[in-house]
């Protein structure tokens, strides 16, 4: 799994969710887009990736029209992970490729719920 998010206590709260529902899951995570998109170059080859929208270099947006060019990583789910909930994101993310968009959840038990339901779906793991 990668997660790709400018805002550092998003990607811990995130990981600690992440780590909670499937402990043994190899997670990794990018600053933003330039950084994402150089580690999938060196060989990274996530099951699914959640991607923020608003990050500097190359924001979400951005990086799903990139992997898109990449025929190894056209195929990855993309889930747009933000606090956005405007409708031209949504289907601006969905013409782009996303396979999900999720508005960050306000609360820890509702991260939990949202990503056990999307991993289930998704990407089969076992969850607890």
């Amino acid at each position: 799994m990668l997660l790709i998010d400018d805002d550092v206590d998003d990607r811990m709260i995130f990981g600690d969710v992440l780590k909670e529902l499937v402990p043994d899951i190899i997670y990794n995570e990018a600053i933003n887009g330039e950084d994402a998109l150089t580690k999938l170059g060196n060989g990274l080859l996530p099951d699914i990736i959640f991607v923020d929208l608003n990050m500097p270099r190359i924001d979400g947006k951005q990086f799903l029209a990139e992997i898109q060019k990449l025929e190894q990583l056209r195929h990855i789910p993309v889930i747009i992970y933000t606090t956005s909930s405007h409708e031209s994101d949504k289907k601006e993310t969905r013409a782009l490729g996303a396979a999900y968009f999720l508005t960050k959840p306000n609360s820890l038990h509702e991260l939990n719920l949202v990503l056990k339901g999307i991993l289930e779906r998704t990407i089969a793991y076992e969850v607890k």
